[in-house]
């Protein structure tokens, strides 16, 4: 029997809320980056339209390494289990590097502005084995502009159809699970000032060993060194 697709999309459009929304945290980053790019809490972007790690580095403790990109003219934060990525309006987009471990990881993402959010957030997976990255990720809600309660709806129902089974891309080796949002008020009606993305990176262990852009429909055996195969997505 086939699994159920593992993600559930809520877009909430009243007054009531699915998920509580708190203050944002403080306007700074805490936490652990990873790799040669980040000098105290400041990363340099690699060229997304590069094929290698381009000064990312690659982790040598088991973990795998990501990179969340937030682009907006606004604050931004991204909230992990030990970790608060902050974004300054000063920057329209900045890059962080980050190392975490196999198993289920909870991310928020959190907008907050008086006159209407503008949020874009992207995840990539680093291949330790392919120096790939993989497109894990993307949600982007009226960047460059503000975000409307059409953009939510339009950004829920492009997620609904993008993964299958949760896989954004085949090639890599994360299954997101669980998306959920929530916004807050919208004084003039139509764009709301608070907003909130929750989802969770289900992290396998195997390391990737098909290039992003392959075709990985169907990965076949591993080789030995990428460790455990992929789990059975039937």
């Amino acid at each position: 029997m086939r699994l159920l697709l593992a993600i559930a999309l809520v877009a909430c459009t009243g007054g009531g809320h699915q998920i509580a929304i708190d203050q944002p945290p403080p306007k700074m980053t805490k936490g652990a980056l990873a790799g040669p790019s980040c000098q105290g809490d400041h990363c340099k972007c690699r060229d997304p339209s590069g094929k290698e790690d381009a000064g990312a580095g690659f982790p040598t403790d088991g973990r795998k390494r990501f990179e969340i990109r937030l682009a907006s003219a606004q604050d931004l934060w991204v909230t992990l289990r030990d970790t608060v990525l902050y974004k300054s309006p000063e920057r329209v987009e900045e890059c962080f590097y980050v190392d975490l471990p196999s198993g289920d990881q909870p991310v928020e993402l959190r907008a907050s502005n008086p006159n209407g959010v503008s949020a874009e957030m992207t995840i990539s997976e680093l291949g330790t084995k392919t120096k790939s990255w993989y497109d894990t990720f993307k949600f982007s809600c009226g960047h460059p502009g503000v975000c409307s309660f059409e953009d939510l709806e339009a950004a829920k129902k492009e997620l609904m159809a993008a993964p299958k089974k949760g896989v954004f891309d085949p090639c890599g080796s994360v299954k997101i699970k669980g998306v959920i949002w929530d916004h807050g008020k919208a004084p003039d009606g139509t764009h709301p000032n608070e907003l909130v993305v929750r989802l969770t990176l289900g992290i396998y262990k195997y390391a990737p060993w098909q290039a992003h852009g392959q075709d990985c429909s169907k990965k076949g055996k591993p080789p030995p060194e990428a460790g455990p195969a992929p789990p059975d997505e039937e």
